[in-house]
């Protein structure tokens, strides 16, 4: 068994701090000082987003809201765009399952990896030819 307290953990702000790794979920802390948001954004897995301390709203583009102090859970489907604002100094705990999930980079083999990375430089030098030739 494994524990944390996270309400008492020293995260710094802008700094997401990886709690737990497994082949099945991934937990993350979040400090988001007041007035502070995470961007629209999306994650590969499942999502819940936990208010451990605070106030936030969490909305998505298609009017999606939820807002609360401590206790609020979230849930979002793979690939759901959503966005967290504190309305105050806020404590999140991010749980991804499964971890790591369909076409995140982590789920690739070095093999698939390198070829991403290849596919990749091949378009780059592509634009760069286009460009030099426009």
């Amino acid at each position: 068994m494994r524990s944390w307290s996270v309400a008492e953990m020293d995260v710094a702000a802008g700094q997401p701090e990886i709690i737990s790794s497994s082949d099945d979920t991934r937990a993350i802390v979040i400090n988001l000082p007041a007035g502070e948001q995470l961007t629209d954004h999306e994650v590969h897995e499942r999502a819940w987003v936990i208010l451990v301390d605070g106030e936030a709203e969490i909305s998505t583009p298609d009017g999606g809201r939820a807002e609360g102090g401590a206790g609020l859970v979230v849930e979002f489907e793979p690939r759901e765009r959503h966005e967290v604002l504190a309305r105050t100094d806020a404590r999140l705990l991010l749980l991804l399952t499964p971890w790591p999930g369909v076409d995140h980079p982590g789920a690739l083999t070095l093999d698939e990896k390198a070829e991403v990375r290849q596919r990749a430089a091949e378009r780059a030098d592509e634009a760069g030819s286009s460009a030099a030739t426009d």
